[in-house]
């Protein structure tokens, strides 16, 4: 199974580093990663494994919440079939 992490926020050095450590901490593989800056602001797409996580998607992806909002970032993480359902046209 997989789920999709994304990131939007002003640029700032170890955004990327600080997202990859939380999902090491809890057992998701980074599958796969995109991001972009323009004019300063950060978005990143992460694409992740969570066979193995340590924790309930939904306990994870709460974390993952608060941690943006302690960083001054949006940073959402939903299961892939979710986010496949919202952006299909």
């Amino acid at each position: 199974m997989k789920a999709v992490i994304s990131v939007i926020g002003k640029d700032k050095v170890g955004i990327l580093a600080m997202i990859a450590n939380e999902c090491a901490n809890y057992n998701l593989n980074v599958l796969d990663v995109t991001q972009t800056i323009v004019d300063s602001m950060f978005t990143m797409t992460m694409m992740v494994a969570i066979d193995e996580m340590s924790i309930p998607l939904n306990e994870f992806a709460e974390k993952m919440e608060n941690l943006g909002k302690e960083k001054n970032l949006v940073i959402r993480c939903m299961h892939q079939d979710i986010f496949n359902s919202m952006h299909k046209i």
